[in-house]
């Protein structure tokens, strides 16, 4: 019995982290999954077969590959989105976009990784694309260094003992770039992570003092410039600051 019961949270694992392997892609072929999740072909199909069953994933039978099923969709909709960052800011977000005309985009702090939770893409012609969903690395970036900047001592000496931490990325430069992020309450980043886009980012903090994201515009640079960043400054904070007074309810 005991046997059988870890046989079934392994598996319940492994179908799990298939479902995860759809966060940053929406269809995905069986080699793939398989290389994702480091598990045999064989046992991904027989996994995939019960996703496919209970309608949580559907497989295209002209490309042989899967994407999420109704299921999922069906989870999602009955969650409680009354107190989600993600739900509640987006129409401070919305407004923030029209304002400066730049994409707007929210990040959390998930381990030694951050993700965009949500995202208000610019309305002009040349813009940054910002997916929801995408994890990126703490080393680098605006929204990055702000998680971090405001995070506890003990979250902050996790990031900068990250074994994955890029030789590119000096650690005593990111360090001095934290202490001058809580210094002028913004951080700025141009070209950091993506060729062509800068960005600065603000913390937003909740009613006890304590990040819980962090808020980004971003741009081509050429349009998005140091100078302009600086200019929308205390427009971004301030719309940080409103952001924050809403998780005060």
């Amino acid at each position: 019995m005991a046997e059988d019961k870890k046989m079934t949270v392994r598996a319940a694992e492994r179908a799990l982290d298939i479902l995860l392997c759809f966060v940053d892609q929406p269809e995905l072929g069986l080699t793939e999954i398989a290389h994702r999740t480091s598990i045999n072909k064989s046992t991904v199909f027989r996994l995939l077969a019960t996703l496919e069953s209970k309608g949580f994933v559907t497989r295209n039978p002209d490309t042989e590959k899967y994407k999420l099923g109704f299921r999922v969709w069906e989870l999602a909709a009955n969650m409680d989105h009354s107190d989600d960052p993600a739900v509640l800011f987006l129409p401070e977000m919305e407004r923030l976009r029209d304002q400066v005309d730049e994409t707007v985009s929210l990040y959390i702090r998930d381990g030694l990784e951050r993700i965009r939770v949500q995202a208000v893409e610019s309305k002009q012609t040349i813009r940054r694309v910002a997916p929801v969903g995408a994890r990126m690395p703490l080393s680098v970036g605006a929204s990055s260094k702000v998680l971090v900047a405001y995070a506890d001592p003990i979250v902050q000496k996790e990031v900068l003992a990250d074994p994955d931490w890029p030789q590119t990325v000096d650690r005593a430069q990111y360090q001095k770039q934290l202490e001058e992020i809580r210094e002028t309450g913004y951080a700025i980043s141009i070209e950091e992570r993506e060729a062509g886009t800068s960005a600065i980012a603000v913390p937003i903090f909740n009613r006890a003092g304590r990040i819980v994201a962090a808020l980004a515009v971003s741009g081509p640079v050429g349009r998005w410039t140091p100078d302009r960043m600086k200019q929308f400054a205390p427009l971004i904070t301030a719309a940080a600051e409103r952001m924050g007074k809403m998780l005060w309810k």
